[in-house]
């Protein structure tokens, strides 16, 4: 296939929620524009646990200042992420800001060096979801908790430790059982729970 073909399959649609359309700024050095606007967040923006629901509101503030380079986008994304406890597997939800910088280059300016790839503008549109997804996804905890101190789930019956502080079971030491058989009543069961 040709690479303008191959180009061509690869357009940006202007129409997408996260593609900002460049050409108001201009390209002159030193060249600003603020743009500030709600989008619907898109699918998979997370991990297992824990992330932003699909089509839930996506605030952006940003400054996108036109530099030698290219175009210089930076600000902040504010959503809502929700998931489930890693101990106890409650459903939380928490407020999520996060900050966004990134350059992306003029056509011709791109840089490929095991140092630095700048992200290219195609035309005059940019590609914010991958900046939006990078900077979402490295901002959640890697194991989210409803609590600092949640006590989670009982590893032998799954009970919410949480509902019963003092739950625990009765184990028997297999090295007591052949005592227990043959004077049950003085072995002292305390000594057993754990």
């Amino acid at each position: 296939m040709p690479e303008e073909n191959r180009k061509a399959l690869h357009r940006l649609d202007p129409r997408l929620p996260l593609v900002i359309d460049t050409r108001e700024l201009g390209r002159r050095p030193g060249s600003m524009r603020a743009l500030a606007r709600s989008v619907p967040a898109p699918a998979d923006l997370g991990v297992d646990v824990l992330g932003v629901p699909e089509g839930s509101p996506l605030d952006l503030d940003l400054r996108l200042e036109s530099v030698m380079e290219g175009v210089l986008v930076s600000g902040t994304a504010r959503t809502e992420v929700t998931g489930e406890c890693v101990r106890c597997l409650d459903p939380i939800s928490s407020p999520l800001v996060v900050d966004i910088q990134e350059l992306f280059a003029y056509p011709g300016n791109e840089v490929h060096d095991d140092e630095t790839e700048l992200r290219p503008l195609e035309g005059d549109l940019l590609d914010l979801e991958p900046v939006v997804r990078d900077a979402v996804v490295l901002a959640l905890p890697f194991k989210p908790v409803c609590r600092e101190d949640c006590p989670g789930l009982c590893s032998e019956c799954g009970a919410r430790l949480a509902d019963d502080p003092g739950h625990r079971h009765e184990v028997a030491d297999t090295r007591w059982a052949a005592l227990r058989e043959l004077a049950p009543d003085l072995v002292d069961d305390k000594t057993e729970e754990r």
